[in-house]
């Protein structure tokens, strides 16, 4: 009980602060973006060796998908913050006869932000930029999944920032189940659908607004690529294609990404010669042995790996892997593995995989992917590897996912200037760089009006007259509506006005 009354303190004094109006400053918050952006260059190889600790990600994976896409959107928000701050200026029907509007963007107030582990890091800090940029005070809950790196955050993040605005609370679910009954004006939660439904329903109670990042099974969608497989296995277009695809698999925490690609959708025809040069490829990334790579990152604790053991022992999905499938319990390994065709109602085929086993199911032809996705949850992301123009059409206009990419996998999540979230069940909102700061802004509307006009119609007491004016005000421009009150333009009941 004490714990709670600490906690409620901290947040009533964190409301105290904001409503003192220190965190709209423009210099305010510009100077904890730079503090955040001081800790990623003085802080480097601590966040290294704590991501290598909790996930056994490569330093430069790290680099790659943590510290360098938060390098560069701190860059981003502090090269961009006056304008995102600036009101704008609204557009308004000619009838508005001087008037003036303008849109500005104010923060919320306290918010919450509830990171994920498999990108322990940019996840807690990716939307932390946003909320500072919007002028809010902000508590970040790390998830206790990555013990290292949440207490890194927590003990790290104060000596940076304004501590009476930004806070990190550690813990597991105790203190999550805490947070959440407190009133918030803004939750943004990253991680399971299952946790977002109770963050969802916990917010409901105080109508509190909500940001849900979630995930699904992000398919990839392979053409034959103009029969490349058939001529040639390493011809340019396949080796491409294929190396985009192990990276956007295997090369993603292991697999352990919500963007990560959960499986293949590929023609029959061509599927044997994508499995040989998959199985090349992955050789070259991780070599005749993965368990001795370090260019794979390992499950981030037993409870997910047997969860995967137990996804490839059901003896439906062993017969169907054609690479790959040994599994280290103490070393918490997973070998890359390819699948071929387990039983659609497997749950490896209708639960989130999140790790590093990669199922391809074979079709007829490849347009019969769009009737495949539209059969199941939308996808946070979907992908697809083609030259095809109609099919690129295809899948635009008839599918439905967070986002799409042609071509490669992932690399939307590093594009400030694309909103990155779900539909569906894979989320709701969105959010990096201006999509960041507008999550957790309110724009408010704003008039002005002049007191040397005005219209006597629009006042009581009521006649047809009047009625006839309104209808025309509404239906005409200024010009039109002036023509209507000197009779030279009849109103819509036929009658001229007099």
């Amino acid at each position: 009980m004490e714990g709670v009354r600490d906690l409620e303190r901290d947040l009533d004094d964190m409301r105290e602060y904001y409503r003192h109006g220190n965190t709209r400053e423009a210099s305010w918050r510009n100077s904890q973006l730079k503090g955040l952006l001081t800790l990623l260059e003085e802080k480097e190889g601590d966040i290294f060796k704590a991501l290598m600790h909790d996930l056994g990600k490569h330093h430069v994976e790290a680099f790659r998908d943590e510290i360098g896409t938060l390098t560069k959107s701190l860059h981003f928000a502090l090269g961009s913050l006056k304008k995102w701050m600036s009101s704008r200026k609204a557009k308004l029907p000619q009838i508005a006869l001087l008037t003036t509007a303008n849109i500005v963007p104010e923060p919320l107030g306290l918010v919450l932000v509830f990171s994920s582990w498999n990108f322990p890091f940019g996840l807690s800090l990716e939307p932390l930029i946003g909320a500072i940029a919007a002028g809010n005070t902000v508590v970040l809950k790390p998830s206790e999944l990555a013990p290292a790196c949440a207490s890194f955050l927590a003990n790290t993040i104060p000596a940076y920032v304004d501590n009476r605005a930004i806070k990190v609370f550690q813990g597991g679910q105790a203190i999550g189940e805490k947070l959440l009954l407190q009133k918030w004006d803004k939750i943004f939660f990253t991680g399971s659908a299952r946790i977002g439904r109770l963050v969802m329903s916990e917010a409901a109670k105080h109508l509190t607004p909500v940001t849900l990042e979630l995930g699904g099974k992000c398919p990839a969608v392979v053409d034959s690529l103009s029969s490349s497989w058939d001529r040639k296995v390493n011809s340019s277009l396949v080796y491409a294609t294929v190396k985009r695809i192990l990276a956007g698999k295997f090369g993603a925490c292991a697999g352990q990404a919500c963007i990560a690609i959960d499986y293949v959708l590929a023609e029959k025809e061509s599927t044997p010669a994508l499995v040989e040069s998959m199985k090349v490829k992955i050789n070259e990334m991780f070599g005749k042995n993965p368990k001795e790579s370090h260019s794979i990152a390992r499950i981030i604790n037993k409870q997910h790996f047997l969860r995967l053991k137990n996804l490839l022992e059901d003896p439906r999905v062993e017969a169907s892997i054609v690479f790959g499938g040994s599994l280290d319990e103490d070393s918490l390994f997973i070998e890359p593995t390819i699948l071929v065709n387990p039983p659609l109602e497997a749950a490896i085929m209708t639960e989130e995989i999140f790790g590093p086993i990669l199922p391809i199911i074979t079709l007829e032809k490849i347009e019969d992917s769009v009737q495949f996705l539209n059969s199941r949850p939308k996808a946070l992301a979907i992908y697809c590897f083609t030259k095809n123009k109609s099919l690129e059409r295809k899948m635009i206009s008839e599918t439905s996912s967070g986002s799409m990419v042609f071509n490669d996998a992932i690399v939307q999540y590093a594009a400030d200037t694309l909103p990155f979230g779900g539909v569906g069940g894979s989320g709701m909102g969105r959010y990096h760089g201006k999509f960041s700061f507008d999550t957790f802004s309110h724009e408010k509307a704003v008039m002005r009006r002049s007191f040397l006009s005005d219209f006597w119609f629009r006042y009581p007491p009521w006649n047809t007259n009047k009625f006839q004016l309104l209808e025309s005000a509404y239906k005409y421009d200024y010009l039109g509506l002036l023509l209507v009150i000197l009779g030279l333009r009849r109103s819509r009941r036929g009658s001229y006005i007099t």
